[in-house]
């Protein structure tokens, strides 16, 4: 297991327009060759937005990119027409596929935080497409067979614990509260990057945590 720390992310953005970026994967100017990508991931940005701010329009292309929200709401357009509020417990998913433009804003009047994460697609090409699921609940695992994945949000109670999917590759990203895993304790942006590992288990501490986990083929 390989534990990526919060504090070691690679911060961007512009936090004079209001963007505050932490990327966990070599991003945009910051390149790290021996940090490109894990499985299928090919970045995990926790973004915050202030009131106000946003990204412009910008395309993508051969990119499955999964949003979750933890605090605030996100406004999406797309070249698509789509054109939705994102908020809490929603998972926003795009497929830019053969190339697909849009924004994203914190049209609200509080600061957003999101989690943004893309993943490679399995083949290149296709036609964009767009999904989103409201209110996901717990440990109902989210498909993205684009890029052979699945997501699983896990959301602990106090001592709980719960099983960490078995796979090739397996990432764990902490959204909140503080949990264990083998011998390391994770706190809010933490993340670890497990290869082959089998009957690895989440605890959470003394309060309640929110997790993000993706089971990726090798």
């Amino acid at each position: 297991m390989d534990v990526r720390r919060g504090d070691e992310r690679y911060r961007g953005g512009d936090p004079d327009a209001g963007i505050e970026s932490r990327h966990a994967f070599s991003f945009g100017a910051h390149y790290d060759p021996d940090n490109l990508r894990f499985g299928a991931l090919i970045a995990c940005n926790e973004e915050r937005l202030a009131p106000g701010a946003g990204f412009g329009e910008h395309p993508h292309s051969h990119t499955e990119i999964v949003t979750w929200v933890v605090e605030g709401e996100l406004t999406h357009r797309d070249s698509r027409g789509n054109e939705t509020v994102v908020r809490p417990g929603d998972v926003q998913r795009l497929s830019s596929a053969g190339g697909v433009r849009h924004v994203e804003r914190n049209d609200g009047s509080v600061a957003l935080t999101f989690v943004q994460m893309w993943l490679a697609p399995l083949e290149p090409g296709g036609g964009p497409a767009y999904d989103i699921v409201r209110g996901i609940a717990d440990s109902t695992p989210y498909a993205v067979p684009e890029a052979g994945a699945m997501l699983h949000v896990r959301r602990l109670g106090p001592g709980e614990r719960t099983a960490v999917p078995d796979a090739v590759r397996t990432y764990v990203h902490v959204v909140r509260g503080t949990v264990r895993i083998g011998p390391y304790e994770l706190g809010p942006g933490d993340a670890v990057r497990a290869a082959d590992e089998d009957g690895l288990e989440l605890t959470a501490a003394a309060g309640p945590a929110e997790v993000l986990v993706w089971e990726m083929p090798g």
